[in-house]
């Protein structure tokens, strides 16, 4: 029996046969070709059918087919994006934030979408299109130095844990500007600083030291995300604070209008162009921050250096069960034009 069935198969898989039947005894094996053929065993005068392929589970690899010309191999369908993650390549893939609505959440802030993004890096010299040199920051007159060298932009200077060759950062390489500078000088702030910076009364420490500095930003590329901190202003202007904290797009026109500069890390991470990308950012407080490459290195870095503030709140957060108490983020004082930012 074992080789009349066999002899079936052979039969049923060769090109152009549309059925096959092999008498065996007293009793014979009909089976139906084409893509959803059943196999019905006739013996004694009964009819039984021992498999349907309709009924069968679906397989979790590549389908075959039996058409009546031959088999053919079918392809599983593209996996689909969604917003817990989807596998593609090994990678998880999320869904693009303009398309899923995300409930209110204190300490994570609104989008925005669509804003492009350039490169730009410690150390850099000036040019002709962009003259100012990154050897220093907004607020880090010393930047490559305290960063501990030149972070240098090409992949063949770049580790593969994001990093520059040659030297272990001494700040985090995830970095990110954004155009606007909340202080005067090192002795005070900006006249709206307190009325438009979400966080102001909750991280202020004294006059003319930024409450910007540091804090953290969500950058989506592509199906990934990546999480970097706010060190330095730009590109082009520090007085924007109509698009950093508004609806508002950047008032600057060159490079595309670009409305943020990442690091060599955040580029090679979110797997983008040296040149210039269209991405969505956001701002989000600490304690929110998934772990990940971004959470290595660094002094200023919160993962790393327990004693900083975000670090603190981060811990008296946690202590709390995960809720933040709202009075630790108030809410801007106009709130007709900052409806976005206001507590929920």
């Amino acid at each position: 029996m074992v080789r009349t069935v066999a002899a079936v198969l052979l039969l049923w898989m060769a090109p152009g046969w549309g059925a096959a039947a092999v008498q065996s005894g007293g009793g014979a094996v009909t089976i139906k070709g084409g893509s959803s053929g059943a196999v019905t065993i006739r013996g004694g005068g009964k009819d039984a059918v021992a498999a349907e392929e309709e009924k069968k589970p679906a397989p979790s690899g590549p389908r075959l087919s039996a058409p009546s010309q031959g088999l053919a191999i079918a392809p599983d369908p593209p996996p689909v994006r969604s917003v817990g993650g989807s596998r593609k390549g090994g990678e998880v893939r999320y869904a693009d934030p303009k398309t899923v609505k995300f409930p209110a959440k204190v300490g994570v802030y609104p989008w925005h979408f669509d804003v492009t993004a350039t490169v730009f890096w410690i150390g850099e010299a000036p040019t002709a299109r962009n003259k100012t040199p990154n050897h220093k920051s907004s607020w880090d007159q010393l930047w490559q130095v305290n960063y501990g060298g030149f972070d240098h932009p090409d992949a063949e200077f770049r580790t593969a844990d994001f990093c520059p060759k040659g030297f272990v950062p001494r700040l985090n390489p995830f970095y990110v500007a954004l155009p606007y500078n909340d202080c005067v000088g090192s002795s005070a702030h900006k006249p709206e600083a307190e009325r438009v910076i979400p966080w102001f009364k909750r991280d202020f420490e004294r006059a003319g030291r930024s409450v910007c500095k540091g804090v953290w930003v969500q950058i989506f590329y592509e199906g990934k995300y990546c999480f970097a901190q706010w060190e330095d202003c730009g590109p082009f202007t520090t007085d924007d604070w109509e698009y950093v904290f508004g609806t508002k797009p950047p008032k600057n026109a060159n490079n595309n209008a670009a409305g943020i500069d990442v690091s060599p890390a955040v580029r090679d991470y979110l797997g983008m162009p040296s040149g210039s990308a269209r991405v969505h950012w956001r701002f989000v407080d600490f304690h929110h921050v998934k772990e990940g490459p971004w959470a290595k290195y660094g002094v200023n870095n919160p993962f790393v250096n327990k004693d900083l503030k975000h670090a603190r709140l981060k811990d008296a957060v946690m202590r709390r069960g995960g809720r933040t108490v709202p009075k630790t983020v108030p809410a801007p004082m106009d709130r007709k034009d900052w409806s976005p930012y206001r507590m929920r």
